[in-house]
């Protein structure tokens, strides 16, 4: 085995509440087609009422117990961490068995800071899930991106600490922020589809989407602002500061009975979401008209709770209701 391929890797997976997701994590790490001695799995607890302690405990996992914003977590399971790759995954992940070997490979360039893949989806994903999905990139090969979501992120050590690690200030958006401060200090980022994660935690209804994005949305404009001064980099809060702006005059013009005026305002963010949903279709398997509309209605709930979050952003424990209620009814039916 060659140098790379000795590379030690340290887990770093940040749980609340979620014992059954993340001992399907776990499992999937200890699939992993790799040496288990060099393989390290931390898990951050932060606060869980269920079982995940005790099944962190089970599966060999150091367990640690902390309480803060998700960037904090990580941050202190790196700090645990004793492996030359700290691998951040989700508990809400599950990873294939060549993934660690895939990381290690391809962190063997020295220039690459970090890899990771677009998340992919499970086989009974529904309607709003698939249409969520397609928001993401389809990766065929390896390439170099601006970013990479935390989810699903490996990262050199050294890179990590040179970098004082993900800024716990922040609600969310910690990994925007995070890969735009490595591509500013020169390293590279790759998507490689080799890091093939299947993410269980996609909204499965517009509610729930809704209130996601309204969470994840409230740090968009402090990120935005720090990064580079680029049109592209700016599009996606420029949108957001659109709508919220047509929103406002739109119920502004309902106060003073001026229906001409308050129809042109719904009328910008629906051609906007259009827009999105057109670019969304394109990515679809199997377009057509009734996924057009279905991407329409995912596109509209998501840029209207992201205009939103710039006036009142979400807490993580109102998402985690949504998704609370949706797991009482599934079971309810079960």
């Amino acid at each position: 085995m060659n140098m790379a391929a000795r590379s030690t890797v340290s887990f770093i997976i940040p749980v609340r509440d979620d014992a059954r997701r993340l001992r399907r994590c776990l499992e999937s790490i200890a699939r992993n087609l790799y040496p288990h001695d060099l393989v390290q799995v931390i898990v951050v607890d932060n606060g869980s009422q269920d079982d995940s302690p005790q099944v962190a405990r089970r599966a060999g996992a150091l367990l640690l117990s902390a309480a803060g914003r998700v960037a904090e977590l990580r941050n202190i399971g790196a700090r645990a961490a004793t492996g030359d790759l700290l691998a951040f995954v989700d508990a809400d992940h599950e990873i294939d068995p060549g993934w660690i070997r895939g990381a290690v490979h391809a962190l063997s360039d020295r220039a690459v800071a970090a890899v990771g893949a677009p998340y992919t989806l499970p086989p009974d994903a529904n309607w709003v899930q698939r249409r969520y999905h397609t928001f993401r990139p389809h990766l065929q090969q390896p390439r170099d991106v601006d970013w990479l979501g935390s989810g699903n992120l490996v990262v050199r050590r050294d890179a990590f600490a040179t970098l004082g690690g993900f800024d716990a200030s922040l609600e969310t958006c910690e990994d925007v922020d995070f890969c735009n401060r490595l591509r500013s200090a020169g390293y590279r980022l790759v998507a490689n589809p080799e890091l093939r994660s299947v993410h269980f935690g996609d909204p499965s209804t517009l509610r729930a989407l809704f209130f996601g994005e309204l969470w994840r949305g409230r740090d968009n404009l402090r990120v935005t602002f720090r990064g580079p001064r680029t049109l592209r980099h700016f599009r996606s809060a420029i949108i957001s500061m659109i709508n919220l702006a047509v929103l406002a005059g739109g119920v502004g013009a309902l106060a003073f009975g001026l229906w001409r005026v308050a129809s042109l305002c719904a009328a910008i963010p629906i051609g906007l979401a259009a827009l999105r949903a057109l670019a969304m279709s394109r990515r679809d398997a199997h377009p057509g008209i009734a996924s057009v509309m279905q991407s329409l209605a995912v596109a509209l709930t998501y840029d209207l709770a992201r205009a939103c979050a710039l006036l009142a952003g979400g807490t993580h424990a109102s998402r985690r209701s949504s998704e609370h209620r949706l797991d009482v009814t599934a079971n309810s039916r079960s």
